[in-house]
């Protein structure tokens, strides 16, 4: 089984590709919705989404991670016309002035996906793992799309054993992205935290477990970003879990997580250059013991 920290390159559309490995990534969330659970809201109008993601470029990150529906218990589905009405025209201006940026759809829906990757995205990023519409594996396949498959727990039967459960779901996943043409580079995994993990002991028991998941041979992506379970253990409200966030982004980034999804960009980028080198010192002071 590789390192999590040995370079490897994920392939996304457009031609585009993304170095992982030996430092951790910052995707940054921007939800164009009114009511996501911590930021719904605040980049309804477009203008402001796309100066909030170029904020967050600045800032440090290297995804922006772009969605039209809020993924938060009992939210109300919004109809696919008015995901895309949110989130295509940010797709657009951001793709055509921030050349350099890599943009991410957050949709389980393949025609929005579709659509975004035309519209200039280079990322889909699947919060129902494949399962809800598998067709939208095809489309990261046709287009070369680097794909987040996601776990979750809502709406299925759990195996009671946390990592169990995740191979279960990932397992039955792959075998959608891999029947549909799917490459193996072009995948990321995501634990899913938050999503249907019933306590904070959930969410904690995966983190502290997370090394096992590497077995999957895939990068893994950490959302545990101003999370419920954070507020669990600190008593704070949404907005306010940003400190607690970059904890949690420094603990799995030395368990081998390869991209932080997260609201606040420069706490998660500092809490990542203090763990990156501290892995890099460890690192060197292994290779001097063996000289």
């Amino acid at each position: 089984m590789p390192s999590p920290f040995e370079p490897r390159d994920w392939t996304l559309a457009h031609g585009r590709s993304l170095g992982l490995g030996p430092e951790g990534v910052i995707m940054a969330i921007i939800n164009i919705t009114p009511d996501s659970f911590s930021d719904g809201g605040l980049n309804l109008k477009p203008d402001i989404a796309i100066s909030n993601a170029i904020r967050a470029t600045k800032a440090g990150a290297t995804i922006v991670d772009i969605g039209g529906e809020s993924t938060r218990p009992n939210a109300a589905e919004v109809s696919a016309a008015e995901e895309q009405a949110r989130v295509l025209p940010v797709i657009e201006v951001l793709a055509a002035n921030c050349v350099d940026g890599v943009i991410s759809i957050d949709t389980y829906r393949a025609e929005t996906a579709r659509r975004a990757i035309a519209a200039g995205a280079h990322i889909i990023n699947d919060v129902h793992g494949l399962q809800r519409e598998p067709e939208i594996a095809r489309v990261a396949a046709e287009t070369g799309a680097g794909l987040v498959i996601m776990h979750t727990g809502r709406g299925r039967d759990k195996k009671a054993d946390p990592i169990e459960d995740q191979f279960a779901f990932f397992e039955a996943s792959l075998k959608i992205a891999a029947e549909a043409g799917v490459l193996p580079q072009q995948i990321v995994l995501d634990p899913g935290f938050g999503f249907n993990k019933e306590t904070a002991k959930d969410n904690l028991d995966i983190m502290a477990r997370f090394s096992e998941l590497h077995a999957l041979g895939y990068p893994i992506v950490a959302g545990t970003s101003r999370k419920r379970f954070l507020g669990n253990i600190t008593g704070r409200d949404p907005a306010d879990r940003g400190v607690a966030t970059a904890a949690t982004t420094a603990l799995l980034r030395v368990a081998g997580a390869a991209i932080f999804r997260v609201h606040d960009v420069a706490f998660n980028v500092d809490a990542l250059k203090v763990a990156d080198a501290m892995l890099n010192a460890a690192s060197t002071g292994k290779e001097g013991r063996n000289a």
